[in-house]
C-alpha cells in the first residue's frame, strides 16, 4: 500500500518524521495517529500473517498490537524506528497466539491445520491477471508451509524486506542465525516451487485497498476517533 498522501493528513515530509508523528499522536491529534497506522499496516501485517498462517487472526493481532502501542507510545524514545517497535509489539503478540494455539492443540484432538486461501481482491489489483493470482497463491502455500522458524525469517527477509540485522532485532536472534535461517528457508520454498512454475517474483500478502483502509478505521474508532 501507498503512504497516505501529505494532503489528506497534513504531515509534510519535513515533518513526518517518527518522534514528530508521535509526539502528534500524543497529542490525540487524528492525523497523525492515521499516517502511523496506514505507513506500518502493510509490513505488520505481513509479519503477523507470516507466524499465524490466518489472515483474519493476522488483523486482529495488528489491531491489538497497535492499541498497545498507542497506549504505550509515551515509551518510545527513538532508539530504534517506529517501524521497528512497532514491529517487535507485532511479534510479540503473534508469537503469543501462536503458543496459545500449540498448548490448546497439544490437548486436543490435534486436528490437521487449515490454511485459508489469502483472497486477492480485484478493485484492490485490475491489473493482476489470473495467473499471476495462481502464481501468487502457490508462493503463498509454499511459505505457509514453512516450519515456523524458517518462516518468519523468510517473510521478514524476502517478503517484507528486511534487512539481516533488521530481522535479527526483530526476531532477537543472532546476524549469522538469520543468514543460516534464511538459506534453509529458500531451499524449501524454491523446492515447493520449481516443479511447477520455476523462479517467480515473491510479491505475496498484499494489504491494501479496502483491507488497509478497513483495519485503519478500526483501530482509529477504538482510539476514540470518528471519522
Amino acid at each position: 500500500m501507498r503512504r497516505p498522501a501529505i494532503e489528506a493528513t497534513g504531515i509534510g515530509s519535513a515533518e513526518a518524521s517518527d518522534m514528530t508523528l508521535v509526539r502528534r499522536a500524543l497529542a490525540r491529534d487524528p492525523d497523525a495517529c492515521r499516517a502511523i497506522i496506514k505507513i506500518h499496516n502493510q509490513r505488520l501485517y505481513r509479519i503477523a500473517r507470516g507466524v499465524v498462517r490466518n489472515d483474519a487472526e493476522a488483523e486482529d493481532i495488528v489491531q491489538e498490537a497497535y492499541m498497545r502501542a498507542f497506549a504505550s507510545l509515551g515509551a518510545f524514545r527513538g532508539e530504534a524506528s517506529l517501524s521497528t517497535w512497532l514491529s517487535r509489539i507485532v511479534i510479540n503478540e503473534a508469537l503469543g497466539r501462536l503458543r496459545k494455539r500449540k498448548r490448546i492443540a497439544a490437548v486436543s484432538e490435534n486436528p490437521e491445520a487449515r490454511i485459508i486461501p489469502f483472497p486477492l481482491n480485484p478493485s484492490d489489483d485490475p491489473e493482476r491477471t489470473m495467473a499471476q493470482r495462481q502464481i501468487l497463491g502457490l508462493v503463498e502455500r509454499a511459505t505457509d508451509s514453512l516450519p515456523d522458524v524458517y518462516r518468519s525469517v523468510f517473510v521478514a527477509r524476502v517478503v517484507e524486506g528486511l534487512s539481516i540485522e533488521e530481522t535479527a532485532d526483530l526476531l532477537g536472534v543472532r546476524p549469522e542465525t538469520v543468514k543460516t535461517r534464511l538459506h534453509r528457508a529458500r531451499a524449501l520454498v524454491r523446492k515447493a516451487l520449481d516443479d511447477e512454475i520455476g523462479p517467480v517474483l515473491l510479491d505475496a500478502f498484499p494489504f491494501a485497498g479496502r483491507r488497509c483502509e478497513r483495519l485503519t478505521q478500526a483501530v482509529m474508532k477504538r482510539l476514540g476517533f470518528e471519522d
